[in-house]
């Protein structure tokens, strides 16, 4: 059987900082985020499953992606936790904001490796992770391949 590439397409809203960069970036700003996800696979091909003919479901990929990454980052801001930011961070949570604090420099680069650590974790058996996709603006991103992290 083929394996076969899916691929779906999320957005969510996601604030951060980039402490100790010199431009503009350094202050806390937001982006309108584009990820896609892309899984490996052969398609289901027992006839009386019902995701027959399914690399995976759509909706599963879909709940995954939703779990691990959309309704957290998703309005959030995002910190680096090792720098002063983690004030900053703190008197914005002590103000009921939704803060992430993480141990790295919150870049797109950073982010998508981050994201795709926590997707392959939740794939069925027989599903890998193929490639990610973050986009930070229109014409800005970063991506992720499993083949270049063998």
């Amino acid at each position: 059987m083929s394996n076969i590439r899916i691929t779906k397409q999320f957005s969510f809203e996601t604030g951060h900082a980039l402490y100790g960069y010199d431009g503009k970036c350094k202050n806390v700003h937001g982006h309108s985020y584009k990820l896609s996800v892309t899984v490996i696979g052969s398609p289901i091909t027992d006839r009386s499953n019902v995701k027959f003919g399914m690399v995976i479901d759509f909706s599963d990929l879909k709940k995954i992606v939703k779990e691990e990454i959309v309704d957290q980052f998703d309005h959030a801001t995002v910190f680096n936790q090792t720098t002063p930011h983690v004030e900053l961070a703190n008197e914005l949570k002590n103000r009921g904001h939704h803060v992430i604090l993480v141990d790295y420099q919150p870049t797109s680069e950073n982010m998508v490796v981050d994201f795709a650590e926590r997707i392959k974790n939740r794939l069925p058996a027989g599903i890998s992770l193929f490639s990610l996709k973050l986009q930070e603006t229109e014409s800005s991103f970063a991506e992720w391949y499993a083949s270049d992290n063998l």
